[in-house]
């Protein structure tokens, strides 16, 4: 394309993308919400520069072979529309790196914003111990070891490929003495456990949104995002087990996004606390260990 020859800085290159993003109606929505954000992150990292590169660098000149790169990086991301997260191999979520790929969903839960308030003001006490259930690449999880440097942290999930991407992030964070990845269906895999902070991202994309997906979603795993005709069907088991499972002060955080319709129609007797977030984001609720407790036959009773 002899236009590409007009591109001289890495600026240029940014720009360009942006406008065939545009052209094309890519869709954001795995860490940046614009095109502009997405085209700097692949132009930087096609060029071996760290998304932090000062401004000023901006109009540094290229050379014909980066150009080249930068191009190709751009390309596969409109013509396959394969998410920036996985071209890249990286994905950052409350401030830290984490490794991901097509095993694990794209970090990106407004829970992060959560943990940077250390979820106050529901969890009044020091956690000791908690669970990232559906953990994926463990990016919540080990957040949450940040956020709580003498916790014990419990990354449990059903797919084995996932557990093996959150073992890679255990490691690179340096985590192992503390963070621990295991298998498990729901509750299954920790009989008798408690914890005293339970954070969950699981499936919950009901049928309706998984028939009208963007094509970017559909480089995901499945069994990551779908979870039945109203989007609940593992959250209703976790609801039905969760006050097993926590201490007597804990705390429980699940994210349901566009299916908290659903939760609020399904037991409209449960005073679900819905989190409002100032960096964007819904659909994540917060019950006490108390709350669990007090309506745990509801949550296990056969749907009506």
């Amino acid at each position: 394309m002899h236009e590409l020859t007009a591109l001289n800085t890495i600026r240029d290159l940014v720009r360009w993308g942006v406008s065939r993003f545009h052209e094309q109606g890519l869709f954001f929505g795995h860490g940046a919400d614009n095109a502009w954000d997405e085209s700097r992150l692949l132009v930087l990292h096609a060029l071996y520069l760290a998304w932090e590169t000062p401004e000023q660098y901006m109009a540094c000149q290229i050379t014909a072979s980066e150009r080249e790169l930068a191009v190709a990086l751009l390309l596969r991301r409109i013509e396959q529309r394969i998410p920036a997260a996985y071209l890249t191999g990286h994905a950052r979520f409350a401030g830290l790196d984490f490794m991901v790929d097509e095993r694990v969903l794209v970090p990106r839960s407004p829970i992060a914003e959560l943990i940077g308030s250390r979820f106050a003001p529901w969890l009044e006490i020091e956690p000791k111990r908690i669970l990232d259930l559906c953990t994926g690449s463990g990016c919540i999880g080990i957040a949450c070891a940040y956020a709580f440097p003498e916790a014990e942290v419990l990354l449990a999930d059903l797919s084995a490929d996932a557990l093996a991407v959150a073992e890679v992030n255990i490691e690179t964070h340096q985590l192992q003495e503390r963070v621990e990845a295991r298998w498990s269906d729901g509750f299954e895999g920790m009989p008798g456990e408690r914890f005293d902070l339970i954070v969950s991202n699981p499936p919950y994309v009901d049928a309706e949104d998984m028939a009208d997906l963007p094509d970017e979603y559909l480089h995901e795993p499945e069994m990551g995002l779908a979870a039945g005709q109203d989007g609940l069907d593992l959250v209703r088991r976790m609801l039905a087990q969760a006050a097993d499972h926590l201490t007597e002060q804990g705390v429980l955080v699940i994210e349901v996004g566009n299916s908290m319709v659903h939760v609020m129609a399904q037991w409209p007797e449960v005073d679900f606390q819905w989190v409002t977030f100032s960096q964007g984001g819904h659909g994540v609720f917060v019950l006490s260990a108390q709350q669990c407790r007090d309506y745990q036959a509801l949550f296990a009773a056969p749907r009506s």
